[in-house]
């Protein structure tokens, strides 16, 4: 078992971008040995104040135009968590329980959010996530959530998705993001960012 570790916010789309096209990619080579690990990286803490679901929304109407029009079908801002760090603290848990447990909860969460537009701060729903794949947790307690953000300023995360794999360490490796001279959103895809990206992951 391989694990790539990749820093990121549970609200964050471009992180939801970025582990979908690995999960495919993954599943188009066969490489079943390689297992995300996704640590906490709170871009409420980052900020100092919970994301703007307008501001995600923004994001969201681009990535589909320009990137992944089969994704976010279901994002609804009016359901959009007040704040992430419930969901992290539960995939923290989940990680107890082996890294694909791990794994599987935290894109299960992703999942919810922008194909379901469920709120992911709802502890009812935290709770049934929790049941259905056997995990202990206390949603209150999120220390663990906190320790692995620091950790993450540490290691030198510039933002979410931030991947560490056996070759290297790469930002949102699926996307070029910026403004355009007017500051308007530009999202587009890096196929040969993502390719070197995902040959890391075997060096």
């Amino acid at each position: 078992m391989t694990i790539i570790e990749v820093f990121a916010d549970v609200a964050c789309p471009f992180t939801h971008v970025g582990l979908r096209r690995f999960v495919e990619r993954r599943r188009e080579q066969g490489a079943t040995e390689l297992v995300l690990h996704v640590r906490s990286w709170p871009l409420e803490l980052v900020n100092g104040e919970p994301l703007d679901p307008d501001h995600v929304a923004e994001e969201i109407e681009e990535i589909r135009a320009q990137v992944a029009p089969e994704l976010f079908v279901g994002f609804d801002r009016s359901t959009f968590p007040a704040t992430s760090i419930p969901a992290l603290t539960l995939a923290v848990a989940a990680y107890d329980l082996g890294p694909p447990v791990g794994e599987a909860v935290s894109l299960e969460l992703r999942d919810l959010l922008f194909e379901r537009g469920v709120d992911v701060a709802d502890p009812d729903v935290l709770a049934g996530v929790a049941r259905d794949h056997g995990v202990e947790v206390d949603l209150d307690d999120d220390r663990r959530v906190r320790e692995e953000f620091a950790e993450g300023r540490q290691r030198g995360v510039d933002g979410s998705p931030h991947f560490f794999t056996p070759g290297g360490s790469f930002f949102c490796p699926a996307l070029d993001v910026g403004r355009d001279e007017r500051g308007n959103l530009q999202v587009t895809p890096d196929p040969i960012g993502f390719d070197r990206f995902m040959d890391s992951c075997f060096a």
